[in-house]
């Protein structure tokens, strides 16, 4: 009665039961028949709580937040039971304080070691609980479920997004592309338009041309005699390719309603016009021609230190210029040593003032650039027209007879490439090398062969030494 009777003491009985199963279920147990084994066994040990309202296990149908609360009440169990019961020795029959106070520590740590026993046991309960329920296993399907459909509804909210841009580029290409296809119909209408109407212009003035000379050969040309008939027909010819559409009308009907006398006057009228307007142009193509020379001459007499070009500088530098083409290491540089070299004036040129020469001679008109031209063909020909005995002296026999003789014919590009292949073909060893080279080369005599090589071969060594020359003075 005195145990039973005191609330810290019947706590203390009670906690160890002796009737109390303690026993936990194992998974293997609980995974068959989970209700049936692990109800009564949280019943069980509800009695330990220190809190009143005890969740129940639940079942199969239980939402999500009945299971979550369940197992978070019991993952934090807070336990009642304590074992002070089971002490081995009592303070109170301690002799002295010092023996009572080493009884005290040694039932605290017996204490804490049962209490920390229980709550293992209570953890793996629920572990056991929580692996085999079934219903986790079902959240996590479902939760797991869930996230696949999340993640496969942004996919396909993603993929309905590059559709939907994909969509909106296609549409924009395509009204790029009519609209494209819209100015091409345009421009191709448009351009068949002025076709047309520029065919029914040149009709149109063709026939007015035709109305004219007619109307005026009707009039036997305004002349009373052969000589001034022929010259109007000049006339008339040249006022059919000069007037336009419009002056060639007005013209056509002043001859066809007036008299002959108004006619004739209009008809000169028109040529003295015509005849006036080709004088101011060729004076102006004069003017024009005049002023270019004089800024030829000038540049000219500016490059070099004020030295000019006299026309041998001009042909060789045409004939370096065509030496040396465009891609060549330092073009201008070998340009202007090949001319220092081969100049006999003595002028020393740089490369500014071959540049500066050769940009003038591209801006001179036609008639000079066909001059010079002709003067460096012909002097080449002066050259190459007879060629001395003492060039060769391997075969002096075969290659420079009838040396007074005409020049050769100018080499193609076909017979370059023929004799180009026939020499690699033929090497130096070749018995009659020259007789079959020369059989390579269709209409060349072996004269001819031997020449054109000869000329190669002192073309490539003045190359060769205008490109040293430079990269040696780049290296200095």
């Amino acid at each position: 009665m005195e145990i039973l009777s005191d609330p810290v003491k019947r706590r203390a009985f009670d906690s160890v039961d002796p009737t109390f199963d303690n026993t936990v279920p194992s998974k293997s147990d609980g995974k068959e028949n989970f209700f049936e084994v692990f109800r009564p066994v949280f019943e069980r040990n509800a009695r330990w709580s220190s809190k009143k309202h005890v969740p129940k296990l639940g079942t199969l149908e239980s939402l999500f937040e009945e299971v979550d609360n369940f197992y978070s009440f019991w993952y934090n169990f807070d336990s009642w039971r304590e074992f002070s019961y089971l002490d081995e020795e009592e303070k109170e029959k301690a002799e002295c304080r010092d023996e009572r106070r080493w009884i005290e520590k040694q039932n605290r740590a017996s204490r804490a070691q049962r209490k920390k026993e229980e709550m293992n046991r209570i953890r793996t309960l629920v572990d056991t609980a929580y692996g085999c329920d079934p219903r986790i296993k079902k959240f996590k399907e479902e939760e797991k479920a869930r996230k696949e459909s999340e993640k496969k509804a942004k996919a396909e909210a993603k993929k309905r997004e590059q559709e939907e841009k994909e969509r909106a580029r296609r549409a924009e290409m395509e009204a790029a592309r009519l609209a494209r296809e819209k100015e091409e119909e345009e421009a191709k209408q448009l351009a068949q338009q002025a076709k047309k109407e520029k065919e029914i212009q040149k009709k149109a003035i063709k026939k007015e041309r035709q109305k004219l000379r007619t109307t005026c050969k009707n009039w036997n040309y305004f002349a009373d005699n052969e000589v001034d008939s022929v010259k109007m027909m000049e006339e008339v010819e040249k006022l059919c390719d000069r007037l336009e559409l419009t002056s060639l009308q007005s013209l056509n009907e002043i001859l066809t309603s007036g008299s002959r006398e108004d006619s004739k006057t209009a008809v000169e009228k028109q040529v003295q016009e015509v005849n006036a307007q080709l004088q101011k142009e060729r004076e102006a193509e004069v003017k024009a021609r005049q002023a270019a020379r004089s800024a030829e001459q000038a540049s000219g007499g500016s490059g070099a230190g004020g030295k000019g070009w006299n026309e041998d500088d001009l042909q060789l530098l045409i004939k370096a210029v065509n030496l040396f083409p465009a891609g060549t290491n330092a073009r201008w540089e070998v340009i202007a040593n090949y001319m220092n070299l081969h100049s006999t004036t003595g002028i020393k040129r740089t490369a500014k003032d071959v540049i500066n020469k050769a940009k003038n001679l591209q801006r001179l008109d036609p008639v000079q650039k066909d001059e010079i031209n002709k003067k460096a063909f012909e002097k080449f020909k002066k050259e190459h027209a007879a060629v001395p005995p003492s060039i060769d002296n391997a075969v002096p026999s075969e290659r420079f007879e009838a040396a007074g003789g005409d020049a050769a014919a100018p080499w193609t590009t076909e017979e370059q490439k023929l004799l180009e292949q026939a020499l690699k073909t033929y090497p130096v060893s070749t018995p009659e090398r020259w007789e079959k080279i020369a059989a390579a080369v269709p209409g060349r005599t072996k004269k001819d062969c031997m020449k054109r090589y000869k000329e190669l071969v002192e073309m490539v060594k003045a190359k060769k030494a205008a490109q040293e020359q430079v990269a040696t003075k780049t290296k200095k």
